[in-house]
């Protein structure tokens, strides 16, 4: 059973679905604008004020093949070789290999389920070298469900604000997916509007993974610097998916708030089953799909003859013992951890904790 993939189970909404087919029958079927289309990203700026309070004009948004695109963009636009990176930890394990793609360095800001998987401004004050250029921030965050809230984000700024080199990259790909609370922008804060790029897609609140449609929007310079390097690469984005990602801005939040009604419910019978099971501890996190258990108590253990050292062969364990898959928290910098989705039928869960259980109850 695979609980492994970070995209939601549920099929694209079919009013989207329909404005891609009006597009179909409309003969959209040329090159796009390296950028994006103008009424696109037009549409992207409402919503950036709507749901954001942000304001950017079309000239500061630049729309590419996936916010993983968007991020990898930025990423050579900013960084020289030599250029540190900030990974406050867990985090997506794109952002490491973008970075190194990017010829820079990266440091991980740890992290524990202690302290809801969140970092304080006295440790991001500590990790910042005088090659430090760029600091990814994720939330809700892949892969804890983290969310921090705007007294955090405030904190955490006041940090940023005396380091006026760094630049931020805002990761708002899972903000729908929110269970508590508003959302809040580090572009929201005066000081820090022309150092924040803020990414966003359409990939996870809309189920729209394959359609690979992501945004930034940034200060213009960097915004015709990512359109220029994106312009030798990929060029513009597939023109169907611009049409129906317009519809999917344009429309409101209740849309889509089902699947989020749905996923909260999961994440609530999952969290449930979990903590049934001894030695697993869980946090309840306020945004995505995930849940991300501390299993460090296993380590050391035998189980069924296997070995347990780390996450890695707890992962493994789970692979080979219960048929259920997951991923390893290593690969997002927080060793003691594994990532469980539960983007999947409340039945498939409920078959997935159980047979955790059995293969844990040794």
């Amino acid at each position: 059973m695979g609980h492994i993939l970070g995209e939601p189970d549920f099929n694209t909404p079919d009013f989207i679905k329909e404005a891609a087919i009006q597009a179909v029958n409309e003969n959209y079927n040329n090159y796009t604008p390296v950028n994006g289309y103008q009424d696109l990203r037009e549409a992207i700026c409402r919503k950036f004020k709507r749901d954001n309070k942000l304001i950017y004009t079309p000239e500061q948004i630049v729309v590419s093949t996936g916010a993983k695109q968007s991020i990898a963009n930025i990423a050579m636009v900013l960084l020289n070789p030599g250029d540190e990176v900030l990974l406050p930890a867990p985090y997506w394990v794109s952002y490491s290999a973008i970075a190194i793609l990017a010829e820079a360095t990266y440091k991980e800001i740890p992290s524990s389920i202690d302290t809801d998987f969140k970092i304080s401004p006295e440790q991001l004050e500590a990790a910042i070298t005088p090659k430090t250029k760029l600091i990814f921030f994720n939330s809700p965050n892949n892969p804890s469900g983290s969310k921090y809230t705007e007294k955090e984000y405030l904190a955490l700024a006041e940090v940023l604000k005396k380091h006026p080199n760094i630049f931020i990259l805002s990761d708002e790909i899972y903000e729908h997916i929110n269970y508590e609370g508003e959302n809040f922008s580090f572009a929201r804060i005066p000081e820090l509007y022309d150092r924040t790029i803020t990414v966003n897609g359409v990939a996870k609140a809309f189920a729209m993974t394959g359609w690979r449609v992501g945004y930034i929007g940034a200060p213009e310079w960097i915004a015709k610097a990512c359109t220029k390097m994106q312009g030798q690469i990929t060029s513009g984005t597939n023109c169907i998916a611009q049409r129906a990602t317009i519809a999917a801005l344009d429309a409101p939040v209740s849309k889509i708030q089902y699947m989020v009604d749905e996923f909260k419910s999961r994440r609530d019978i999952v969290i449930g089953l979990l903590n049934e099971i001894e030695g697993v501890k869980t946090n309840t996190p306020k945004g995505a799909f995930y849940l991300f258990p501390d299993v460090s108590a296993f380590f050391g253990r035998t189980l069924n003859g296997t070995k347990i050292n780390n996450a890695s062969d707890f992962s493994l364990y789970l692979l080979e013992e219960a048929h259920v898959a997951t991923v390893t928290g290593d690969a997002f910098g927080a060793p003691n951890c594994i990532r469980i989705s539960y983007a999947a039928s409340e039945e498939q869960l409920r078959e997935a904790m159980k047979r955790i259980k059995k293969a844990l109850s040794n």
